[in-house]
């Protein structure tokens, strides 16, 4: 497998430098975050059930708005991210908010190495799973902090969106995981004029390696869904059908742009 050996140096500085803008911009919402307003979705909340009182890992949790989203629902949370400086500002959202909501600056594989406890819930969402390289080691992770009966949700972006460039009018990419993807990033799906440019380095994952990956950690697939549409204006090209919900202009109903899993360990 093709894994850079700086891949996380970048993508680190990567992150570190879209969270000042991602934190300012109108796609975050931060004026009615911090009045009350849940960053969560219609799809994982639909999964999660009545969380008050259950254990949440929630991995690669950017600045935190979905961590504490859970922890206002009576969740006990910790999140978790590769980027220090948004570790650092869900930590600063936590205080000012009077929150609970614990959070750890770490990659995925060496989280074991910081945290010893295991949750009712692993949680991640929406543009995690193409940072990492090796699956097999994500479940792993992910078997590792569950307890016996606990229950993994991931819901993400579907593999066939990733095979296309920018501006979804050609394929330019394998949907299986051939190799890493580099790239040059400018500006960020929050605020595209942005003054950042960056290289950033990521991996394809189809749904074969997703839920593959859990089996073979005797993981029990609950849960499968696929979604034609996405819940945030995230891409070029899209045009709202309902609130939460966009799908590609010129392809409004051809392709899966989502996916949801449910795995638990017995």
């Amino acid at each position: 497998m093709n894994i850079p050996l700086d891949y996380l140096t970048l993508n680190r500085h990567l992150w570190n430098a879209k969270t000042d803008y991602h934190v300012a911009s109108d796609f975050y919402d931060m004026a009615g975050f911090r009045a009350g307003k849940s960053s969560l979705r219609e799809v994982e909340l639909g999964l999660l059930g009545d969380v008050a009182g259950r254990s949440i890992l929630h991995l690669q949790c950017h600045f935190g708005q979905d961590s504490l989203s859970l922890s206002r629902l009576g969740a006990q949370v910790t999140g978790v991210d590769l980027s220090d400086k948004a570790i650092a500002k869900a930590r600063e959202l936590a205080t000012e908010l009077q929150l609970p909501t614990k959070f750890i600056c770490s990659d995925v594989y060496a989280l074991p190495q910081h945290l010893h406890q295991q949750f009712d819930v692993v949680f991640t969402t929406y543009g995690v799973l193409g940072w990492l390289p090796d699956l097999a080691k994500w479940a792993a992770v992910v078997a590792h902090f569950l307890k016996p009966g606990g229950q993994l949700l991931l819901v993400e972006f579907h593999p066939v969106v990733w095979m296309f460039d920018n501006d979804f009018t050609r394929v330019e990419y394998s949907y299986f995981n051939r190799a890493a993807i580099e790239e040059t990033e400018t500006g960020t799906y929050a605020d595209r004029a942005a003054p950042i440019e960056h290289k950033a380095i990521s991996w394809n994952h189809s749904l074969s390696e997703v839920l593959g990956s859990l089996l073979q950690q005797g993981l029990e697939i609950t849960h499968f869904n696929e979604y034609d549409y996405s819940p945030y204006n995230c891409f070029a090209n899209l045009e709202q059908i309902a609130e939460h919900r966009y799908r590609l202009r010129h392809l409004p109903d051809k392709l899966p742009m989502l996916y949801s899993v449910m795995a638990r360990k017995r």
